[in-house]
């Protein structure tokens, strides 16, 4: 099974079930290298097969996550010192041209000797793109923007020399030089009827937030469903957050302390604020779990001994869940069931 996890490029996540007594720190020159080298190179010795780098160019580090170092840069750094991590690096078509990053990409890809992919990223941070001034498009236009986005990126990969005359992106005559080698992978987020569809017509992966294994199975019973009409084949990546302790009850008790400390404002500001930019995500308000983190990780109820873990993704597994995109701060499961889930 393919396993997957954060690059380390943010530094202080929210403060839904617990206050930060002090601001994040981003660390700097040789201590911000040092350390995030050691980090990608202790995720690769344990066998993890992909690193996803997200493009969080702004975050408020209270209700969701603070901002986080550049995901160009940073996928370049973790190139550079990594030899089998796929490298999967999160784009919002908003904020790059597709050309410019398929030329970006093509020299990424001879670099790593394809260890490359995009996870191309619609976008729900409203306040994020107001800041950086890109149009914020309506929800299902974005999805639009990056359907176009992905065709003119496939058409870098695939054609000599090629003119282009979307709703969104131009070209006249483009030759990209140097050709890239390798196969594009494009991975995408989102899972609204908009992101659906999309995944359907032009990805190849879906990420998919924690939760239920009937949440997760109707979502990826509507996608195979739309590719009975596209003929495409497309994998799910489901997040989850882990807690592994010797019992059932000891990590359920665990979970309990954490729900006694969440935030109720914070969790209403997210809300908010996902209101006017998400649709479909962050979206089973009749699961607690779901407010502890911010891509309902715990939702998908890793939790509980080493055998009870492994029955559970298997279950995963047995709907469709082909790669596990996971938060791996609990050291217990780190040891003792993460290698299982890797040989899977």
């Amino acid at each position: 099974m393919r396993t997957c996890t954060w690059a380390p490029t943010v530094f202080q996540g929210n403060q839904v079930v617990d206050k930060y007594d002090r601001p994040s720190l981003i660390p700097a020159g040789d201590d911000l290298t040092r350390t995030t080298k050691q980090i990608v190179q202790r995720y690769e010795a344990m066998g993890l097969s992909d690193l996803l780098i997200a493009q969080r160019w702004w975050g408020n580090g209270e209700d969701i996550e603070a901002s986080s170092l550049d995901c160009l840069a940073m996928t370049s750094f973790f190139a550079a010192h990594t030899e089998k991590l796929n490298l999967i690096t999160a784009i919002h078509p908003g904020f790059f041209h597709p050309t410019v990053i398929a030329k970006w990409a093509s020299t990424i890809q001879r670099l790593t000797s394809g260890r490359w992919a995009i996870n191309v990223t619609s976008g729900w941070n409203m306040d994020e793109f107001s800041m950086y001034g890109i149009d914020q498009l309506s929800h299902d236009e974005r999805y639009e923007r990056s359907k176009e986005f992905i065709d003119l990126l496939r058409l870098c990969w695939a054609e000599d020399t090629f003119s282009f005359n979307g709703s969104y992106y131009q070209t006249r005559d483009l030759a990209l030089e140097p050709r890239p080698e390798h196969r594009l992978e494009v991975f995408q987020g989102g899972q609204s009827p908009a992101a659906i569809e999309m995944a359907a017509a032009k990805s190849d992966w879906m990420f998919l937030n924690g939760g239920s294994l009937e949440r997760i199975q109707a979502i990826v019973e509507q996608v195979r469903a739309k590719t009975t009409n596209t003929g495409r084949t497309v994998r799910f990546a489901m997040y989850a957050a882990p807690l592994c302790r010797d019992t059932d009850e000891l990590a359920w008790a665990e979970i309990d302390k954490r729900l006694s400390r969440i935030d109720k404002g914070l969790v209403q500001q997210r809300k908010e604020r996902l209101r006017g930019g998400a649709s479909g995500m962050w979206g089973d308000d009749d699961d607690p779990l779901s407010h502890l983190d911010s891509n309902e990780g715990f939702a998908a109820r890793l939790i509980g001994s080493p055998e009870t873990i492994i029955n559970r993704v298997e279950a995963y597994r047995s709907i469709g869940v082909d790669m596990l995109h996971l938060d791996l701060r609990d050291q217990q499961f780190c040891k003792t069931v993460l290698p299982d889930v890797i040989a899977l």
